[in-house]
């Protein structure tokens, strides 16, 4: 869309915000920029407002509507800017600025009178700010009737730092547009808010229909129906069908009909008549939809069109969607119990909440969790994720009291850049497991540098974004059912060190060398502990680390055994196994471990390896994590430290270096990009470093080998040649460098051979770029890659020309602080070589961990570098200096804000 200023000029329509955004009911309306076609829909609007709020907005009962209407469409989006609010195919918001001196503009907002007080007018002033902000307007002014309470309110829940006063008769407020961290906070609140309003739509509904009701059993849409009924739903249930009666309740031929309101649909219908259904929804006020029907995105291309046509649907009536393409929710709570799913069993009550995107996958889940007793507080189906989101589904698990463990099986991301900043909220108090299939090279990112070599072809991405997120990454899902079997019952292990109970000593051997493989410590115990055990066990028992009970062992040697190793201090967790003996049964022991870690009271987690048969013998609210191999326990346990290792780990901001000259970088970019996208000239690249305290070599650009000569001249000493030109992509396997050279002669003999052998090859060479040679050190490389969804992605590693050979490289997203650019380095299996390997000199750590931070910093502050890559970076005793950087631009339309969902469907 695009609008003419009534001067004549030509207003260029923003980028965004384009965007369906969330209210504090949980429904949704589309905020985007006015347009000249908006005029009718903008009177109708202030006409409908009440009295007191016309005059709220304009100080009197204003009669000429359509000269203020036209006035409001009459925009250039920098001077003067307006957002409408549409729900409905109408207009319910409005907010605009307008220009009114060097850096400061007045701003005025309206809302339809049924919206007002859901933060529709906080929403529409955070975008006005960003708006203001992006064209250079640095504060806001508005003048408010000292009556309009609730407009105060609105500024004040914006978290700006408001400069308040009274005036003649009205109240001046003035505050700045760009957004302080407590504005930030205030804003991500309200997102939480919305989220859990949405949620609570589907979790909570007070009456529900099925849309594709089916009398017959083993249908679809019979098994929702049934599912409903035998959960104990409390509210009307209404089945939706050409049928009078469906499986003995009273159905209806279409949603009109249905004598009451309907908070929730649920859709199992031909993928075709879905919209339709939509409309139907609509029209009858239906807050939520489940659409269970598949058909869409995931089918092709008219499934993909047939999907945005139901979001369109849904989004213009403020009804929220899960699905389409998915297998239901369930909610186990008592007073809200629900079973919207075809799934043929329940999962038993519990305390997980367990979120996935494959349908197939949860009737497995729910499976699986009922045989393993994993008790689960909600389940979700999102399928295709059309609507609400993983993200949504965080905010709602972090406030729900009912729900201590968040478990994810992810396909794709939405908003990753999102979901990390959530997931470090919430896994400081919830832990969020995850399992995220796609590891192969299907993804692989379409790069030409080394660091995007690196990248490509694999999932690092979403590994980093998990590992500084602090999500427990399952690499299988018979390891993410271990690992949440051990926190849904278990504390967090206060540290590495586990004890092992056993009665076989080759499984107690076996299971030392899993707790190693999963970065657990088996410390040997102390004399004092070992006395202690040998007070009550057999002579032929081990009181070593595994602690060997021998076949013989009785029911209160293992509690008594659980009990010592745990009050000595030596341990952090307990690993208990049993193989029952000839003619032995383990009942008896699996009690007594379960009465072990009652005694114990969560003071450490404790695990067990024995029959799962024999744990039926335990009472029922002592519940031990059982496995059948001490590996998985193994595993399980160390997946779980990481966690609590990274949760005890305090928060550390972002880092940003005092000195970068970010507008000046930005100038360079505008001015590169306007003469195309592409890999940077040498002295471009060279600027742009400068602005970031990123500073190569001294060095010379010659257009001839005469020139380089001049170059060499002027620098003296020991010099390196390099060719640059279009073609020229890795400069070593095209032989477009030439090290140690000294000399104007040699370099100018070394520049024609290059040029003459480029040529031969059909490589064309722009000019030379002469460098002086830094004092040898450790090669590695430093790089960045934006990634269309994640963001910045940054690496480091082993660098020089096997690069791509050696693949030692450690990645993290953007933005990182000075903790996580240091662990980035010591996860380097080259990191040795820097600290000083066979007597060479510790190299500059510190400088490189700089040097990583501030490459970090320029991607996050201009994403229009689509590619850095500084290889190799010297680093010796006395620093860290790239001495080749190549730079590829690219222009970026700039993402939605947190919590704004794009118009076109997510998918």
């Amino acid at each position: 869309m695009s609008g003419e200023v009534p001067s004549g000029g030509e207003a260029t329509f923003p980028a965004h915000p384009d965007v369906d955004v969330t209210l504090r009911d949980g429904s949704t309306v589309h905020i985007r920029p006015v347009v000249p076609e908006d005029r009718e829909a903008l009177r109708r609007f202030l006409a409908g407002l009440s009295t007191e709020s016309r005059i709220f907005r304009f100080f009197s009962q204003v009669k000429d509507l359509d000269a203020i209407a036209r006035r409001f469409v009459e925009v250039d989006y920098r001077e003067r800017h307006g957002l409408v609010a549409r729900r409905g195919g109408e207009i319910v918001g409005h907010g605009s600025y307008a220009l009114e001196g060097p850096g400061r503009a007045e701003v005025a907002l309206a809302v339809a009178d049924a919206l007002q007080g859901m933060g529709l007018g906080t929403i529409l002033l955070g975008h006005l700010a960003a708006a203001a902000a992006a064209a250079g307007i640095s504060v806001f002014t508005a003048e408010v009737m000292p009556e309009n309470h609730r407009m105060l309110t609105v500024f004040r829940d914006s978290g700006l730092p408001l400069n308040v006063r009274s005036a003649y008769g009205v109240i001046e407020v003035e505050f700045p547009t760009s957004l302080t961290e407590e504005a930030r906070e205030r804003f991500e609140r309200r997102e939480q808010l919305s989220a859990i309003a949405a949620l609570r739509r589907f979790l909570e509904p007070r009456s529900i229909a099925v849309v594709g009701a089916s009398r017959r059993r083993g249908t679809i849409g019979g098994e929702v129906l049934h599912n409903l009924l035998e959960s104990g739903f409390p509210g009307p249930v209404y089945p939706v069908s050409p049928h009078p009666v469906v499986q003995s309740v009273v159905a209806y031929p279409d949603l009109e009909r249905i004598p009451g309101p309907v908070d929730l649909a649920v859709v199992v219908v031909p993928a075709a008549a879905v919209v339709g259904v939509a409309r139907a929804c609509a029209a009858k006020g239906v807050g939520a939809l489940v659409v269970i029907s598949s058909g869409f995105a995931e089918s092709g291309e008219e499934g993909r069109a047939r999907q945005a046509e139901l979001l369109e649907v849904c989004r213009d009536a403020g009804m929220r969607l899960i699905g389409p393409n998915c297998m239901g929710v369930i909610n186990t709570h008592p007073e809200h119990p629900l079973n919207a799913t075809f799934a043929p069993s329940s999962p038993p009550r519990g305390r997980v909440g367990f979120m996935s995107q494959s349908g197939a996958l949860g009737l497995a889940v729910i499976d699986q969790a009922r045989r393993l007793g994993l008790g689960l507080s909600t389940f979700v189906s999102v399928g295709n994720k059309a609507d609400v989101s993983g993200n949504d589904l965080l905010e709602y698990w972090e406030s729900d009291p009912e729900t201590d463990l968040i478990v994810l099986y992810l396909e794709s991301f939405g908003n990753p850049r999102r979901f990390s900043r959530l997931a470090r909220r919430i896994g400081r108090h919830k832990p969020i497991l995850a399992v995220k299939s796609g590891r192969s090279a299907a993804g692989a990112l379409a790069t030409s540098s080394h660091t995007g070599a690196l990248l490509a072809a694999s999932d690092v991405t979403v590994e980093a974004l998990f590992r500084q997120s602090g999500v427990i990454r399952a690499d299988t899902l018979g390891e993410l059912f271990h690992v949440a079997s051990l926190l849904s019952t278990q504390p967090p292990p206060g540290g590495r060190r586990v004890g092992i109970v056993t009665n076989a000593g080759g499984l107690g051997i076996l299971c030392a060398d899993a707790c190693a493989d999963a970065g657990l410590e088996v410390p040997a115990l102390s004399e004092g502990t070992r006395r202690r055990l040998a007070s009550f066990l057999p002579a032929q028992a081990a009181t070593a680390n595994p602690v060997d009970l021998i076949a013989s062992a009785r029911p209160e040697d293992y509690e008594r055994a659980i009990l010592a190793l745990a009050g000595s201090g030596e341990v952090d967790a307990l690993i208990v196994i049993f193989i029952p003996p000839l003619a032995s049964h383990g009942g008896g022991i699996a009690a007594a471990v379960h009465r072990a870690a009652t005694t114990l009271g969560g003071r450490l987690p404790v695990l067990g390896v024995f029959n799962p048969e024999d744990a039926s013998a335990a009472p029922a609210e002592a519940r031990v994590p059982v496995y059948a191999f001490p590996e998985d326990a193994a595993r399980a346990l160390g997946r779980a430290a990481t966690w609590a290792e990274w949760r005890r780990r305090p928060e550390v901001p972002s880092w940003r270096p005092a000195d970068a000259r970010t507008d000046e970088a930005r100038a360079i970019v505008a001015r590169m990009l306007g003469e195309g996208a592409g890999w940077l000239r040498p002295e471009a690249v060279a600027a742009i470093l400068d602005c970031y305290g990123i500073r190569l070599p001294e060095t010379r650009l010659a257009a001839s080998p005469e020139e380089a000569a001049e170059a060499a001249r002027a620098l003296g000493g020991r010099m390196a040649l390099k060719a640059f030109g279009p073609g020229i992509v890795h400069k070593t396997e095209a032989g477009a460098v030439v090290l140690s050279l000294r000399g104007p002669r040699a370099v100018r003999t070394a520049a024609e051979r290059m040029r003459a052998r480029l040529a031969a090859a059909g490589i064309g060479v722009e000019g030379f770029i002469v460098q002086r040679m830094l004092t040898p050190g450790v090669e590695m490389i430093v790089g960045v890659v934006q990634d269309p969804l994640f963001g910045p992605v940054l690496a480091c590693g082993a660098g020089g020309t096997a690069v791509e050979v050696l693949k030692d490289v450690s990645v993290r997203l953007t933005p990182l602080g000075p903790s996580e650019a240091e662990e980035m380095l010591r996860a380097l299996r080259t990191f040795p070589l820097l600290e000083g390997h066979r007597g060479r000199p510790r190299a500059d750590v510190d400088a490189l961990r700089e040097l990583v931070l501030r490459v970090g910093a320029l991607a996050e502050d201009l994403p229009e570098l689509a590619e850095v890559d500084l290889n190799p970076v010297i680093v010796s005793p006395s620093g860290a200096a790239p001495v080749d950087a190549r730079v590829r631009v690219e222009a970026r339309t700039p993402p939605p804000p947190d919590g704004a969902k794009p118009r076109r469907p997510l998918g």
